[in-house]
């Protein structure tokens, strides 16, 4: 899960979850000033309303950020029955001041301390419902004692509570990476999947622990989803598609109780990104260079791409070179390497390297396989990057020694991951397309 980012619209379900009814797509401020209107009072403490409002904003955010009702396969964000939610009401009017208000505070949320995910606010009239959250009457008591809003907060949901002021605000994107992940494969939501399954795995001990929280979806990993789809009645191909990407995000928010006030919580550490989620001009580091070295292998046999050199500097030619590509497949041309055009780039790179014109043949072996290798991974590719390893070893006693077996064994990973500190590459021991080319290239002797 990356940083919560405040929604420019939200979709609102005009009924219960499984209620059939109208969806409508609203911008986020005016589905707040909405539910505010029509659940507190403009005639109450400005204190108090905006307490309130800090309230429904955290709430609502909650139910985003966690993706509750998407990762039970529906189609909207919130309902607007209050049974579950908020009171929306489709063209009702606002008032004026729960308006202004409205737009001063709507990228403001509440979080517990060390926390990042929004806070599940919860809260009732306190009259007629009565609830372990804020209650909307009781802070109109507190405001005319003289309590600020964010005291009057502290005082229904704790002192270790904390205000975020001024979250940034963006699309409503959902977090399915766009295509299934399996086997090979390397990227940021892979270390995601990892870390869901391990916290699921405390209260499911059948799935088998993930030693390696990296970004390469590797055997052990694969053994975990199996063990994960058995449980939870999911085809078990050890891939995750959507439906199973869902299912481990509603099970890890449910262990983890993040729509409830007692939530475990979702520490900064666990969700901090590695890597950029955008790759765009002026970036340097590893992700650059994996771009550049897809968008070079490209380059011998798409004309029209112009060849670049990977530098790891996302320097005006490699922006020439996506922006090249985006044209050619349709995608959005604004040179910045998104979940869309990354994909996109991988799958035709695949394509690419598995059909090579009759000239390249003579190559093949060499053409980096287009998934990464790891531990206990086996096969031609294994053999053909231990035979160069081999090789490397003979002229460098600083590379430990390695067996052509074709089984990616401990001693290969030590190996690589010797080599890659030589290299300057990161020492995960895992052979990506950078890894893959740097021992052909120490092997050459170039």
């Amino acid at each position: 899960m990356p940083y919560p980012v405040v929604p420019e619209t939200i979709t609102v379900h005009l009924g219960r979850p499984d209620q059939p009814a109208e969806n409508v797509t609203v911008p986020f401020a005016d589905y707040i000033k909405n539910v505010a209107s029509s659940e507190i009072y403009p005639t109450w403490p400005e204190n108090a309303i905006r307490a309130n409002l800090l309230a429904q904003i955290s709430y609502t955010l909650n139910r985003i950020y966690t993706e509750h009702y998407r990762s039970r396969g529906y189609d909207f964000d919130v309902t607007n029955s209050t049974q579950y939610d908020q009171a929306y009401v489709p063209g009702r009017d606002v008032f004026e001041n729960i308006s202004q208000l409205t737009d001063e505070l709507f990228n403001n949320y509440i979080v517990r301390q060390g926390n990042l995910e929004p806070l599940s606010a919860q809260f009732c009239d306190g009259v007629r419902v009565q609830c372990s959250g804020l209650s909307q009457w009781g802070s109109v008591d507190l405001a005319d004692e003289g309590l600020l809003p964010y005291q009057i907060l502290q005082h229904y949901y704790g002192d270790d509570i904390e205000l975020v002021q001024n979250a940034p605000v963006g699309g409503n994107v959902p977090s399915y990476p766009g295509v299934p992940l399996r086997r090979g494969d390397t990227n940021e939501e892979i270390r995601t999947i990892k870390r869901e399954l391990n916290r699921i795995g405390k209260n499911y001990p059948s799935i088998p622990p993930i030693t390696e929280p990296n970004d390469t979806f590797d055997l052990q990993t694969e053994d975990a989803v199996r063990a994960f789809q058995r449980i939870f009645n999911l085809t078990p191909d050890g891939v995750v598609g959507k439906s199973t990407w869902y299912k481990l995000k509603e099970i890890y928010n449910g262990v983890k109780r993040l729509s409830e006030l007692t939530s475990e919580g979702l520490t900064i550490s666990e969700a901090q990104r590695k890597f950029p989620k955008l790759l765009r001009f002026g970036d340097t580091g590893d992700p650059v260079r994996v771009i550049q070295y897809f968008l070079a292998f490209l380059g011998f046999f798409i004309p029209e791409l112009p060849q670049i050199a990977i530098t790891g500097q996302f320097d005006e030619n490699t922006r020439d070179a996506v922006l090249t590509f985006q044209n050619r497949y349709g995608l959005t041309v604004d040179g910045i390497v998104g979940r869309n055009t990354w994909n996109k780039i991988r799958e035709v790179y695949q394509e690419v390297a598995a059909d090579l014109p009759a000239e390249y043949r003579s190559l093949l072996e060499d053409v980096f396989p287009g998934r990464d290798l790891a531990l206990n991974e086996k096969g031609p590719d294994v053999a053909h990057m231990q035979a160069y390893l081999k090789q490397i070893a003979e002229s460098d006693p600083s590379i430990p020694p390695v067996e052509v077996t074709g089984v990616y064994d401990e001693a290969t990973q030590a190996a690589v991951r010797e080599l890659e500190k030589q290299l300057g590459l990161e020492p995960n021991g895992v052979i990506g397309a950078l890894t893959w080319s740097a021992i052909i290239m120490r092997a050459r002797g170039l």
